[in-house]
């Protein structure tokens, strides 16, 4: 099957569009991937969807028009991927949508909001599409996130070692090979926010660690930020932008004086790195698979380093998942497995009460027609290379 995931993360700076043949194989799932596209959000759209989100307040009216602007742009970025990657010939889209609200306390989650109404994907394409995935592994107990665990899981199982898969999004997240997984806190969140704050909005965030590499750590603002009581809760356990955002900098920065811009952003770089390794050092690591935008700041990837100096640091790449598109690529296989009945989720991951087949599925133009279910799930991912003359 031929599947499009779509995907923007809690950065929210473009929708990320990732094409895959995908097929069951004994119980291997073979990955071939066939490209990525992305779509930046246009800046009006981008601005409306800074204004709603945490801690700012906003109307059911606006959050009806940002379902709509979101699935209209995710349709397009649908479109061009079934255009450029799969000669018009895909199958089936995947999408994650736009994370808007995560809703958790005390440590339980209560509820999820994607916004990008899948109706206007399915019209644009003609193609059947999975959205709406996080809410049954919530109704089943679970945090409804990292979602990606079960396919980081199938993807480095039988790899020596302990290999764990690190996500460095706006939220950091890793899954270790027993599927204890979880997020650890801000990966590129709070950084973001303090480069938009100190620039005025100029700038969206720290591009190649070029703020981080002029500042100084601050100690006393470290150490505050490092109270945080989230970093001392036990996995399974979930957080987002409603409590990593630019209030919660500013609350920080409270009553500790002038301090320059680069210096903020060096030590909030440095409290991601410390937070992210003290999480891998938590799930005794052999060896770190690094994926997502934070893979891209020399800066913090060097702190980071640092701070697990035995342990080996590899891009995703290496292993044949583009660090960029991994996530994109991790939805199409959650919605592959939907399509054919199997549960995409892995319950020690989550904290779920039992794996949940994820998902609404929204009919494409010619109806729905799924394959028949499959007798049983894959026990691993194998990535084979694109394919010449697809």
């Amino acid at each position: 099957m031929r599947v499009i995931g779509l995907m923007s993360g809690t950065s929210y700076d473009a929708i990320d569009a990732a094409a895959a043949d995908l097929s069951l194989v004994g119980d291997s799932l073979v990955l071939t991937p066939l490209g990525l596209v992305s779509e930046d959000y246009d800046d009006g759209l981008r601005k409306a969807l800074a204004a709603a989100l945490p801690p700012a307040a906003t109307t059911l009216a606006e959050v009806c028009r940002l379902d709509t602007r979101i699935g209209q742009a995710f349709a397009a970025a649908a479109v061009r991927a079934n255009g450029e990657l799969c000669d018009g010939r895909a199958e089936l889209v995947a999408s994650h949508g736009q994370t808007c609200y995560h809703w958790v306390a005390e440590g339980q989650v209560y509820g999820t909001l994607q916004l990008g109404q899948p109706a206007w994907i399915a019209e644009a394409t003609g193609l059947p599409v999975v959205a709406d995935f996080r809410p049954r592994d919530i109704a089943a107990g679970g945090q409804g996130a990292p979602l990606v665990s079960l396919v980081d899981l199938l993807w480095l199982r039988g790899r020596p070692g302990r290999p764990v898969a690190l996500n460095l999004g706006g939220i950091a997240n890793l899954t270790a090979p027993d599927g204890t997984a979880f997020d650890t806190g801000p990966g590129c969140a709070l950084i973001d926010a303090a480069a938009r704050e100190f620039s005025g909005g100029r700038l969206s965030y720290d591009a190649d660690g070029a703020l981080a590499a002029r500042g100084t750590v601050q100690e006393a603002l470290l150490r505050r930020l490092l109270a945080e009581p989230y970093y001392a809760l036990p996995a399974p356990k979930t957080t987002g932008k409603e409590l990593f955002h630019s209030g919660y900098l500013h609350n920080a920065l409270a009553g500790l004086g002038h301090l320059a811009a680069e210096d903020v952003v060096a030590t909030l770089t440095a409290l991601t790195a410390r937070t992210v390794a003290d999480a891998v050092a938590g799930v005794d690591a052999s060896e770190v698979i690094v994926s997502g935008g934070g893979t891209r700041n020399p800066v913090l990837m060097a702190m980071l380093t640092a701070r697990l100096p035995h342990l080996a640091l590899r891009h995703s790449d290496e292993l044949g998942l583009p660090s960029g598109a991994k996530e994109a690529y991790a939805f199409a296989v959650l919605g592959f497995l939907t399509a054919h009945g199997l549960p995409a989720t892995h319950a020690r991951s989550t904290g779920a009460r039992h794996p949940s087949i994820l998902g609404s599925i929204t009919p494409g133009r010619e109806g729905l027609r799924l394959p028949p279910p499959a007798q049983r799930p894959p026990t691993r991912l194998v990535l084979e290379p694109p394919r010449r003359g697809r």
